[in-house]
């Protein structure tokens, strides 16, 4: 088999296997996570968060990866509000090796939760194993704490992004949609960049024209 035909087959496996954890081209990993695009695809240029789901082609990130996105970018920037500095990139590596690349199912509840001190120093706070820093050390004075599934900054979550709206990897291929349906909200918003007036589309599809109008302002607040 030519090499070529190889490289789609192997895709066209990989894009399966991705239908029960997600899969997003790097502008909608970038709008899902938080992260803007240059920086996801530098962090995959220089081997940091690498698309999991598949690294030739079409580029495609996982579910599991928005995590380690956003978690990175977090830790990464200077928390102003708080003057809590950026985190030494040596932590970040680590923390996000122990909990995000662990591969820690998101939908039993994540058994972790990051946090920092006013050092930036990261701690990683487990029900059963209580505080501690990212090299095993106790610690109990710390400060802002993250949850990676909610939201974070300007930054929807990444399982209820709003009342109607919900996100899993198993369905629509990770793409959000409105709950109790399996309309993605990126249909809607298209048919509302065609011209289609909110309360049309809604009695296009039965559903309440405000469930309609709120999927076309969570995708216009990604798109910003």
């Amino acid at each position: 088999m030519r090499p070529a035909i190889m490289n789609r087959v192997s895709d066209g496996l990989a894009n399966f296997e991705a239908s029960g954890r997600g899969a997003y081209a790097a502008p909608r990993a970038a709008a899902l996570s938080g992260v803007p695009k240059s920086t996801v695809y530098d962090w995959a240029r220089k081997g940091l968060i690498v698309p999991s789901v598949s690294q030739s082609t079409e580029k495609l990130w996982s579910y599991q990866d928005l995590l380690a996105l956003r978690a990175m970018h977090w830790l990464r920037v200077r928390k102003e509000a708080d003057k809590i500095p950026a985190s030494p990139m040596a932590q970040v590596r680590r923390v996000l090796e122990e909990i995000v690349e662990a591969g820690e199912d998101p939908w039993s509840g994540l058994g972790a939760h990051v946090s920092v001190d006013r050092d930036g120093r990261i701690f990683v706070d487990r029900e059963d194993d209580g505080r501690t820093d990212v090299y095993g050390q106790g610690a109990w004075d710390y400060g802002d704490k993250v949850n990676l599934m909610a939201a974070i900054g300007g930054s929807p979550g990444l399982v209820a992004p709003s009342a109607h709206i919900r996100i899993a990897p198993s369905r629509l291929s990770g793409e959000p949609y409105l709950a109790g349906t399996r309309i993605g909200t990126l249909v809607l918003a298209a048919l509302a960049e065609d011209g289609y007036q909110a309360d049309g589309i809604a009695k296009l599809y039965d559903l309440p024209a405000r469930e309609v109008a709120e999927a076309i302002d969570y995708e216009m607040r990604l798109a910003a």
